[in-house]
């Protein structure tokens, strides 16, 4: 079923668990996703970044992925992640969306909630979960200019007051693309962070999370953790094998079967990490 993501993180914070919200970027992952999902009878948030907006139309995401949700046993949530310019996320709502993401974390703080209200005004109207960063969570390729900016508790608090948002991404030692689990979680920041706020907490960057760490997360009011580089990784190294060992194949589908199972695979084991 097709869903924002309010009751999925509420029921989730409410039984030590977290969602798992997934990068995708086709239907071959989100097909294997809501196949794990739906195995463990756990809820889940597909997301499709910039990258992922970029090479297709948010129009024709929300229709392949809206569907796919709507036929699925659980709740689906089509949520567009770390959008950056209030037309794209007008256009992802008005295409069928049923949460977004503003990313203001570059920008000065008040920026940043001037913008984020105008975004929640109109999600919310519409009963669209907004999703929103304070901090900045940065990448491990240091070349893309992203400032790594931790969140300061304080700030956590001002700006969730201010701007109403549904969930608030956080940075507490995680980089987006890690490839390796070498994150160092602050917890001490998460728990003056949490001791502030009443809403769901978001963690970015989670591939590189240890697995001790996300089962140890699912004890704190962190309702959304995300994960992309763990797929990408499991259907791209499983498909150069498939190329390598059957040179003689050139139908993808038939390529792509062994790289969505695999996908499959690391989607359930980190959403049995996360409780589930």
């Amino acid at each position: 079923m097709l869903v924002n993501m309010n009751s999925m993180l509420k029921h989730a914070i409410e039984n030590n668990k977290s969602v798992a919200a997934f990068n995708v970027f086709g239907y071959e992952d989100a097909r294997a996703v809501i196949d794990a999902a739906e195995e463990l009878n756990a809820p889940v948030i597909l997301m499709n970044n910039r990258d992922a907006v970029d090479f297709i139309d948010v129009e024709y995401f929300a229709g392949l992925l809206g569907e796919m949700a709507k036929d699925s046993k659980v709740p689906v949530c089509i949520h567009l992640d770390h959008a950056k310019d209030f037309d794209i996320i007008a256009k992802a709502i008005k295409a069928g969306y049923t949460s977004v993401m503003y990313d203001g974390s570059q920008l000065p703080l008040e920026e940043n909630i001037k913008n984020t209200k105008e975004v929640v005004k109109l999600a919310h109207a519409l009963d669209i979960t907004v999703e929103a960063e304070i901090g900045s969570v940065a990448y491990s390729d240091k070349n893309l200019g992203v400032k790594s900016i931790y969140t300061e508790p304080e700030e956590a608090e001002y700006f969730a007051k201010e701007t109403n948002v549904d969930a608030l991404a956080v940075a507490i030692g995680t980089l987006h693309r890690m490839k390796v689990q070498e994150a160092v979680i602050q917890y001490d920041r998460l728990g003056k962070i949490l001791k502030l706020i009443d809403i769901p907490v978001v963690i970015h960057g989670s591939t590189g999370v240890k697995d001790e760490d996300l089962m140890k997360l699912t004890n704190y009011n962190v309702g959304k953790v995300n994960i992309g580089t763990a797929l990408r990784m499991a259907f791209a190294n499983t498909l150069r094998k498939e190329m390598v060992e059957n040179p003689q194949v050139f139908d993808r589908i038939k390529l792509f079967k062994k790289p969505m199972n695999e996908v499959k695979k690391a989607a359930m084991n980190k959403m049995k990490l996360l409780g589930w």
